[in-house]
């Protein structure tokens, strides 16, 4: 397990791990949002104040993805392996609580302000975008943890521009369908 010697990338049986993964986690957590809930789960348990424990799980998360940047752009390399890490660690923290309140509220916020489009634009993009986060992440931290140097900053851009839209977003969303 680990990088190939000749291409630099995460052998591909990894690979299709981390896309298996990835596809199974988003069938799990889009039934468990938007599948039946048992009866009697709905309001068994007070979950009103997890929107804003998830969005400071995801501003959490953004300050720890620019940290995680700005370390690697002054070569302490070890401090961003620590600090993606850790973002990687609020990310699923967020998502055990994202499921935990979809499972027991008693259904989802619905947004009530003057931008409607701008909010629903917002939200489309941040659930299409936090569905290909996790194999983006996933591929690019073990590209990084496995010595694939290379070919893990061929994806670190991109997976860390997509990764800090969907926190940001995240905070976005719970501002404007919560206060």
């Amino acid at each position: 397990m680990g990088a190939t010697a000749t291409s630099g990338e995460l052998a591909p049986k990894v690979q299709r791990g981390v896309y298996a993964l990835s596809a199974v986690l988003c069938l799990v957590v889009a039934g468990l949002v938007l599948g039946p809930v048992p009866p009697g789960m709905k309001g068994a348990v007070d979950v009103s104040m997890l929107p804003f424990v998830n969005a400071s799980l995801n501003l959490l998360t953004a300050t720890l993805l620019v940290a995680g940047f700005v370390a690697v752009k002054t070569g302490r390399i070890e401090g961003h392996r620590r600090l993606m890490t850790s973002a990687f660690g609020t990310s699923t923290l967020f998502l055990l609580s994202y499921v935990t309140y979809h499972w027991f509220s008693e259904g989802p916020a619905v947004y009530e302000g003057g931008f409607r489009g701008l909010y629903l634009f917002i939200l489309f993009t941040h659930i299409v975008l936090a569905a290909l986060i996790l194999p983006l992440a996933l591929t690019a931290g073990l590209r990084g943890w496995f010595g694939a140097i290379d070919a893990h900053r061929r994806i670190a851009p991109a997976t860390l521009a997509v990764w800090l839209y969907v926190s940001v977003t995240g905070v976005l969303i719970v501002w404007m369908a919560h206060t």
